[in-house]
């Protein structure tokens, strides 16, 4: 029987967030800053040539190599630096050097003793991603698989590691938890490591990626049970019931009355109900809300109306909702429709999405978010625009989200770790190597994440959509503050 959905709190995982679009970059002008040439793909099924992929981006701010990160932002504290040859000494690869090449600031170890395993041949190291393609919400994680490709062409571009190019085994989970572990069943047998996967059943495979010790360096990771895989680790690491309260204390001081009536609503499925309870009692524990509604909203539901009857009844002044940006716009028109105006709405970065915006309208002006990641409308985030562009090369017209920019963390975290192991690398040797990172932000994309313990980070970004665009309405780079333990999902 198909597992219901389940999500975590700050991630959004009942639909695809994709994002508003920031600036799109001509893959040819970054190849040229970069010194990067032609990409090549090595296609994991065939063992062919992808070929360079058919028409470029429009051209925009190209930020130069290795440019430093925005400010606020900042690389890995454990990453070595050195920008070392990506080949390993070996490897016949052009050297690429600095935080924004392809092998980032890691310093590459010698070669001698690379053995062949599990996934890797004399030419290859095939890594799987797994993400739900197909199923209920056709598409749903494509955007996981997009920036995973998208980072491996960059690395093939112009890198081997110990003589191998990178191959990419894309599997589909299908939005189904036995599916998810069908997959990582072949992941096991013929991928060295999954890279950027994303499913919303992600509970599915986790004892197959345990039991086999597959090193499984995920977007995102959203069930307990995924959390508690020792070779699972995701590039945004969070727990169900460790809240950080940046967010909470914000709105409490721009907002001190209205969050002492708050109402958390959340699409009545899986593991939601659990983290929209963490949620609220940690806002309660952090900064002193009240969360008077407290409200499941079934996944087929039309008719929102008694739930904003119920906000009005009960002098609701704050409204906080987890679901896709679809259940996100029938809960605001029904709003606006009753003439129910909270002091705030606030949601998760899933309505960080130009397709939630076009269909919301009116409604979207003044949403919050709290989000993890930079805005990709920073032009100045030399990372965040680096995925963008190859994005495009990859799959022009796409359209990026966090699900995407957090694979492409992933991706980077896989290549900077194993690089730095060379002769070393095994699955067990990776594990503890990613293991053992304690502040990884990919490169200056996303606020940082401790992989070590998989805990929620007690960063992030407040920014709102107003006068038709999200801008950052937070001070300065990220805004930080502490890690509660609601007691709820722990």
């Amino acid at each position: 029987m198909r597992t219901r959905w389940r999500r975590t709190a700050g991630a959004g995982l009942a639909l695809v967030a994709l994002t508003a679009c920031g600036s799109q970059l001509d893959p040819a002008m970054v190849a040229r800053t970069t010194g990067q040439g032609a990409t090549t793909g090595v296609d994991a099924e065939t063992g062919g040539d992808t070929g360079p992929p058919a028409g470029e981006a429009p051209a925009g701010d190209v930020p130069a190599a290795g440019e430093a990160p925005a400010a606020g932002t900042g690389g890995d504290a454990g990453t070595p630096e050195g920008g070392g040859d990506a080949g390993g000494g070996t490897g016949g690869g052009a050297k690429a050097k600095g935080k924004g090449s392809p092998t980032g600031g890691a310093k590459a170890a010698s070669c001698e003793g690379f053995k062949n395993q599990t996934g890797i041949t004399d030419s290859t190291i095939t890594l799987a991603n797994v993400s739900d393609i197909s199923g209920p919400v056709p598409g749903i994680f494509e955007s996981a698989q997009q920036a995973t490709r998208a980072y491996v062409e960059y690395f093939n571009s112009q890198n081997t590691l110990c003589g191998r190019k990178l191959a990419l085994l894309n599997l589909d989970s299908r939005a189904d938890a036995g599916a998810d572990q069908q997959a990582y069943v072949k992941a096991c047998a013929d991928a060295f490591a999954a890279v950027g996967s994303m499913s919303a059943f992600d509970s599915g495979g986790a004892a197959t990626a345990g039991s086999c010790g597959l090193p499984d360096l995920r977007s995102t990771i959203v069930n307990p049970e995924r959390q508690a895989c020792k070779s699972c680790v995701g590039a945004y690491s969070i727990r169900t019931n460790l809240i950080s309260d940046p967010a909470a204390k914000w709105l409490a001081a721009k907002f001190p009355e209205a969050v002492k009536n708050a109402a958390f609503l959340y699409i009545n499925a899986g593991a939601a109900p659990v983290n929209a309870k963490s949620l609220a009692a940690g806002y309660e524990k952090a900064a002193g809300w009240s969360a008077t509604y407290v409200q499941g909203i079934d996944v087929a539901e039309f008719n929102f109306a008694p739930y904003v009857q119920q906000m009005k009844d009960k002098g609701v002044r704050a409204v906080v909702y987890y679901g896709p940006y679809q259940n996100t716009v029938k809960l605001q028109q029904a709003m606006q429709q009753q003439g129910f105006k909270p002091d705030f709405y606030l949601q998760d970065p899933t309505i960080y999405d130009k397709r939630y915006v076009d269909q919301a309208g009116a409604v979207a002006e003044g949403a919050y978010v709290f989000s993890p990641n930079d805005l990709f409308e920073n032009k100045g985030n030399a990372e965040v625009q680096l995925y963008l562009s190859w994005l495009q090369q990859v799959k022009p017209g796409a359209i990026p989200n966090y699900y995407g920019l957090f694979a492409w963390s992933a991706a980077r975290l896989f290549v900077e770790k194993a690089i730095a192991l060379g002769g070393k690398l095994t699955r067990a040797s990776l594990v503890d190597a990613v293991r053992a990172t304690t502040a990884w932000t990919g490169n200056g994309a996303h606020t940082a994440m401790n992989i070590a313990t998989g805990a929620t980070p007690p960063c992030l970004k407040m920014i709102q959509f107003s006068g038709g665009k999200w801008q950052q309405v937070s001070s300065g780079g990220y805004l930080c503050g502490s890690v509660v333990d609601s007691g709820i999902g722990g």
